[in-house]
């Protein structure tokens, strides 16, 4: 497993401000200034209280500790930074362009790279150890390079410097990035924010997805589960009830998919459902998540942009708790979970998490429970074993067979792989190889084969491999189904000799299962 690339989150250094709430028509006529310095940055100016990012730019954190070090460095020698672009309204300032730079500026000011008393009150003191461990070494590299603003700060102030440590120290007091603004109203502010953002970095397509659909339930309910409720509130227009209600169940998601946190390798058989819960990684898999747990019978929504917007918060709300119940179809102790155990149904044989299968297992749930029928978990249930066991042995097979599937296309396939397996397993049909690559509807020969390892030490995909491999071979199971137990997340104590056929609660007569297999296989 390739390490993780870190990203630095500065999204709580430059408030948010809602756009749509802008009434303008027109451009509003203030004094504009050309620069902005790091005392314009500093907590008790002027202009930090009225400087905002609109709700639809993207989160700002894209950079890696690398480019926020890279940032502070050349602003502090001297280099040229280019300018960023601002718009003026009659209540704010707001960033079109530039909210990284300043962004990484104002975390330097307040040595506040993520996880500093500004970000973790933004972000309701749940920090990701990813996050932490990009702030830990964007301070590093800073340290090192640059020196805390603090440092020379007291240095600005010492008689007697040396010349070249007292001439730096004045030009970082008086340092700053030239401004450039946007003339004309809201429409046009928004207008040139689309403009810029298809030059440079542009924007990728989940990005641009949750921008123009920002008032969708479904962007809300993405935006709200990746943070636990947390962070920038997207949701901030709705009544206090249904804004309390959304975070409730964005952090019982959250919760869900996301904990415990996954590390590198693999040492544990309790994954998260979801995988990594950085940012931009989840973002794509939750939209999709809650897109599948939207639909009704006829398939619909189908796209995120078939839904209205959501004036009142109630549409948000009912994705939220439509996603949390197929959530808990898939794990937790609820009478109808099916206790899906992650290593089994979600992560690669090499321990990556794999959102196909995710998505794939999703999506036939979901469609189940959307058609009502409820013979298919009773025929799952039944066939589980061979199914789990067959997927175990196959994890090498379904990474191919997942990467010659159209993107477009995959959840579904996967969906009606597994549907075929149980189907034929339910049917006396243990599935070959062959078989699996035909009902994956991939056609041609599958190519099985792992990477050539050279290197003399173990790869962090290899431990997760042999790891997951041994431990799997060990785990356990459910006496009813035979199905892996996942006992971290769901698991329910069962009565050997039922209550009513004069069974007691002693240890000889209660055995772990699914929670599904207790109160509705056995019952």
């Amino acid at each position: 497993m390739a390490a993780r690339k870190k990203f630095v989150n500065l999204d709580a250094m430059i408030e948010r401000a809602d756009f749509a709430l802008i009434s303008e028509t027109s451009e509003v006529i203030t004094e504009k200034i050309d620069k902005i310095s790091l005392r314009d940055l500093e907590r008790e100016a002027h202009l930090l209280p009225n400087l905002r990012k609109p709700d639809f730019q993207r989160e700002t954190n894209h950079w890696s500790p690398e480019q926020v070090a890279s940032l502070v460095q050349c602003f502090a020698e001297g280099d040229l930074i280019p300018s960023v672009i601002l718009w003026s309204s009659s209540q704010y300032i707001f960033v079109i362009d530039g909210g990284h730079r300043l962004s990484a500026l104002r975390a330097w000011i307040e040595d506040d790279y993520g996880v500093g008393p500004i970000s973790m009150k933004f972000f309701g003191y749940q920090i990701t150890d990813d996050q932490r461990k990009a702030a830990e070494e964007t301070k590093r590299l800073i340290e090192k390079r640059v020196g805390s603003w603090q440092h020379w700060r007291t240095k600005n102030q010492q008689p007697n410097l040396a010349e070249a440590d007292r001439i730096k120290a004045k030009n970082l007091s008086t340092r700053a990035i030239p401004v450039q603004w946007v003339p004309g109203d809201a429409e046009r502010a928004e207008a040139s924010f689309y403009k810029i953002n298809t030059q440079g970095t542009p924007l990728d397509d989940i990005e641009e997805l949750l921008i123009r659909n920002r008032k969708r339930p479904v962007p809300i309910a993405a935006r709200s589960i990746i943070r636990a409720g947390m962070g920038h509130k997207y949701w901030s227009r709705f009544t206090e009830a249904n804004k309390k209600r959304i975070e409730e169940l964005a952090k019982a998601l959250y919760q869900v998919l996301f904990e415990p946190e996954l590390e590198a390798p693999i040492k544990t058989l309790d994954l998260p459902l979801g995988g990594v819960a950085g940012v931009r990684t989840a973002l794509s898999l939750l939209i999709d998540f809650v897109l599948v747990a939207s639909r009704n019978q006829q398939g619909l929504p189908a796209k995120v942009e078939d839904q209205t917007e959501d004036e009142t918060g109630e549409s948000t709300i009912l994705v939220l708790e439509k996603s949390l119940a197929l959530a808990q179809r898939m794990t937790g102790n609820g009478s109808g979970s099916l206790g899906l155990h992650p290593a089994v149904y979600f992560y690669g044989s090499s321990g990556r998490h794999s959102p196909p299968l995710f998505m794939g297992m999703a999506t036939l749930i979901a469609r189940k429970v959307s058609n009502n029928d409820d013979g298919f978990f009773r025929t799952f249930t039944e066939s589980r074993k061979i199914l789990e066991d067959t997927l175990v042995k196959n994890k090498p097979l379904l990474t191919p067979i997942i990467q010659q599937l159209r993107s477009g296309k995959r959840y579904e396939a996967i969906a009606n792989l597994l549907d075929q397996m149980i189907k034929n397993i339910k049917a006396g049909i243990s599935p070959t190889e062959q078989q699996i690559v035909d009902w994956a509807g991939v056609s041609g020969k599958v190519f099985v084969g792992g990477e050539i390892t050279t290197g003399r030490n173990f790869s962090e995909d290899t431990k997760s491999a042999v790891y997951l491999k041994q431990a799997l071979e060990k785990a356990l199971r459910c006496p009813i189904c035979e199905g892996y137990l996942d006992p971290q997340k769901s698991v329910s104590y069962d009565h050997q000799i039922r209550l009513r056929e004069g069974g007691n609660g002693s240890e000889d007569n209660c055995q772990l299962t699914h929670p599904y297999c207790n109160q509705s296989i056995k019952n």
